[in-house]
């Protein structure tokens, strides 16, 4: 028997089972690779004290991955909400200890409803200690204008100097993911050299929570399974527009994107892919 590829995220637990390692965990097993996560905090809103984020201790954090990497190991590792700058810290050190050589950062920083998933002084210490040591970073557009220090991004033209800019951060990659534009969802890959663009028609639905963490759990999922980073992202956008196609919802509030819907529909669209210099 060929067990299965292993793929780990290190993220926040979102209770509602839409986004964070939930979503990670689904796409993972969804693509037939092994999943494991490492719990960061728990996002979840206390109706009495409103609070909303509920973060591990370092130990923790220490603790379950340490017991994922003996147990199991990984060949491929991507990271969601880190929340804090102790959290960021320790999370690169961790991955300076080991042999991962597949990295992805998906730098949370904004909720889907525009919630505040990152710590002001952590800012600092993704760009400088965890993006480096990055294959891919995956940001969407207000997180990609909060790496770039306020930037307006605001057309597909923005989308291609931001990529240009953010990989002089240090990472081997830069996707930035167009979802927020008018028209088409169209996001753009760098590699320093050659820029990929990446088309899907843009879906009529507000039910998109967790497409973002989605995305980058596809991606660390096809690099774990041995797929080029260019191909890797190109089926990650296939899945998460299928799942976004098939979304829905409980009740009023916006709902999940539905991670089988590949699996049980096949592809809904066809991702248009072309390059330039």
């Amino acid at each position: 028997m060929q067990y299965p590829a292993r793929a780990m995220t290190i993220a926040g637990s979102a209770s509602g089972g839409s986004a964070g390692i939930q979503a990670d965990l689904k796409t993972f097993q969804e693509l037939d690779v092994y999943g494991m996560s490492i719990v960061t905090a728990i996002v979840g809103r206390h109706p009495k004290t409103n609070k909303n984020v509920h973060p591990m201790t370092i130990e923790a954090i220490e603790a379950q991955f340490a017991t994922a990497m003996q147990q199991v190991g990984a060949d491929a590792l991507k990271t969601g909400m880190l929340f804090s700058k102790e959290v960021i810290e320790i999370t690169a050190k961790l991955l300076g200890q080991t042999d991962i050589k597949k990295l992805v950062v998906d730098p949370v920083m904004v909720g889907k409803l525009d919630s505040k998933l990152l710590a002001d002084d952590a800012i600092a210490a993704l760009k400088e200690k965890l993006i480096p040591m990055a294959t891919i970073i995956t940001p969407n557009m207000p997180e990609a204008s909060f790496l770039l220090d306020g930037r307006n991004i605001a057309s597909v033209a923005d989308l291609k100097q931001a990529a240009h800019d953010l990989f002089q951060l240090g990472s081997k990659y830069v996707l930035v993911k167009g979802g927020r534009l008018d028209g088409p969802a169209v996001d753009v890959l760098y590699d320093g050299t050659l820029y990929t663009y990446l088309e899907a028609p843009r879906i009529d639905t507000v039910n998109t929570s967790g497409a973002g963490c989605s995305y980058s759990a596809a991606i660390t999922a096809y690099l774990a399974k041995g797929e080029p980073v260019e191909e890797a992202v190109r089926l990650a956008k296939s899945f998460v527009t299928t799942a976004i196609t098939y979304g829905f919802s409980y009740n009023k509030m916006v709902g999940p994107t539905y991670h089988a819907a590949e699996r049980k529909f096949g592809e809904a669209h066809v991702i248009k892919v072309w390059q330039e210099k």
